[in-house]
């Protein structure tokens, strides 16, 4: 074929350069597929981060239980380990007929009838107590009673001490004063009632010492909140032996939950302002309830250890999946169980990277998430019952949707980008997967460490109004007395109450058993 004016001939490729060509194109192809799952992946977080600082901070999903013991003829079939019975008491439970719904009637709720009541007459003026058709005077038959709730501000007093002296009339040889009564400041500021007022407020509702001094500047008490301060601090240490003994009733459970948060400490010598330190706190799951704190300038292992010195082998730990906790259950022999909420918590996160319009009950993420709910609906059902039957109902149901996640994980694990949302979700499931299980091998254990995390939510909600602490005199007071209050809680007592009457007997105790009858579950309450 001629070649036309002004056409170059094509170039001839060796096999050698062709195959270079190739290769580079196929480097190329390559680091864009890189490239591309690395914006991917960046993407993904991004919008983790934006969801975290701006969408719902809920976790929770649908609660429909249609299908918990419905259609799962498989976990419901009889095994060696389940008698018939036991089948025929689920069968029984699921049949039950529900009561018919009592609709309440509308309207106020009425008030307290336990609130002091003050009446107050509205009368007609004497000159309209007149019968208009026959002049004959009006005579009262009753009243019409509506009520109103009243607040009575806070009202600031004085308590003058008057310390009585006696001298003999005859002589000056005897003088003698009446002694000054025991209190837990010696000297202090405010009476008993007045500090469990002002520790209730910041500890238990969350109000900065500063906006209390503010409050009673407007009821004509000046006092500085550093005074307050000072104050909560001295108590702080002087309850210390009340907390050495709910920490002795803590360790003697079978069952302890173990959780920590952050907190700030402005003046700790040898560290920075800006540096995080903790709040450790620990519940315990038989026994008369004890919630306590303990703060910590780290979160290594010499901290954990000091916190569970004493605690007796055997004992069940649940935590999360912090390393930490591995080594403390492994020294002290203990039974450790793992906490499915938070392994179900990166599976929500994964699940809600996936864009709206491809999301589908298909999706891995949300398989799990379903699964992981079934468990929790059949730890519903039988949150009433006694362990042994829970631990059969765990056995043939639970059981089977454990190895349903089990199977599904292990045949994605490494399918998935490890360092993508839901590689990282798989990862942790996998890692905690031995202590997850364990749950099944006795009706008492828990699915999860969420009541400690209830226990730890009062001191997170309060720190974001009073943001740090001073001293570590202070985080200390405010572990102590943090601990009393939650306790009190959970021990059905109004913390004011309790306060004021620790407060008022504890500078009375002298033996063992003096200190023993201040716990919450022991203490005989002052009146009001």
């Amino acid at each position: 074929m001629p070649i036309q004016a002004g056409v170059s001939p094509p170039a001839t490729i060796t096999a050698e350069e062709l195959a270079a060509l190739i290769a580079e194109r196929d480097a190329l192809a390559g680091a864009l597929r890189v490239a591309t799952t690395e914006r991917d992946l960046a993407l993904e977080r991004l919008k983790a981060l934006q969801r975290q600082l701006f969408a719902a901070k809920s976790e929770a999903r649908g609660t429909d239980q249609k299908d918990l013991f419905l259609n799962e003829a498989e976990a419901l079939a009889p095994t060696d380990l389940t008698p018939q019975a036991e089948v025929e008491d689920i069968d029984e439970e699921e049949s039950t007929p529900v009561a018919g719904h009592q609709r309440k009637k509308r309207g106020r709720k009425p008030l307290d009838p336990a609130l002091p009541r003050e009446i107050v007459r509205h009368e007609l003026p004497e000159a309209e107590r007149v019968c208009a058709h026959d002049g004959h005077a009006l005579v009262e038959i009753g009243a019409e009673v509506s009520e109103q709730m009243d607040v009575i501000p806070e009202q600031v007093r004085v308590l003058q001490h008057h310390r009585i002296k006696y001298a003999c009339p005859c002589c000056d040889q005897s003088l003698k004063l009446a002694p000054a009564p025991a209190r837990i400041i010696p000297r202090g500021l405010l009476t008993e009632q007045a500090q469990a007022w002002v520790i209730t407020g910041k500890y238990q509702f969350g109000m900065p010492l500063y906006r209390t001094a503010v409050l009673l500047r407007r009821f004509g008490g000046d006092i500085a909140s550093n005074t307050l301060a000072s104050g909560i601090v001295r108590i702080g240490q002087a309850v210390q032996p009340v907390i050495n003994l709910l920490r002795d009733h803590l360790l003697d459970s079978d069952l302890i939950y173990g959780d920590e948060t952050h907190v700030r400490v402005l003046k700790e010598p040898g560290r920075k302002a800006q540096t995080k330190s903790f709040m450790w706190a620990q519940m315990n799951g038989t026994g008369p309830p004890v919630r306590l704190f303990a703060y910590a300038p780290g979160r290594g292992a010499v901290h954990a250890e000091k916190l569970y010195a004493g605690i007796r082998p055997g004992t069940t730990l649940i935590t999360d999946g912090y390393e930490v906790y591995n080594g403390i259950a492994k020294a002290g022999g203990l039974t450790h169980l793992g906490c499915w909420v938070h392994a179900r918590r990166p599976l929500i996160k994964a699940e809600e990277a996936i864009p709206k319009a491809a999301r589908s009950p298909d999706q891995l993420a949300s398989r799990f998430v379903r699964l992981i709910g079934k468990l929790y609906r059949a730890e519903a059902l039988a949150r009433d019952w006694t362990p042994a039957r829970r631990l059969r109902m765990r056995s043939r149901y639970s059981a089977a949707v454990v190895r349903e996640i089990e199977r599904l994980l292990l045949t994605h694990l490494h399918s998935v980008a490890p360092s993508s949302l839901l590689g990282e979700a798989l990862h942790y499931l996998h890692g905690q997967w031995p202590k997850l299980v364990r749950f099944l091998e006795n009706g008492s254990w828990p699915l999860d460490s969420n009541p400690v995390e209830n226990a730890i939510r009062p001191f997170v909600v309060g720190r974001r109004s009073w943001l740090f602490a001073d001293t570590v005199g202070g985080a200390n007071a405010s572990a102590n007395l943090y601990s009393l209050i939650e306790t009190a809680k959970a021990n059905n007592i109004e913390p004011y109450r309790y306060l004021v009457a620790l407060f008022k007997k504890l500078p009375l105790a002298q033996t063992a058993d003096d200190y023993e009858a201040l716990l919450p579950w022991n203490i005989e309450l002052v009146e009001p």
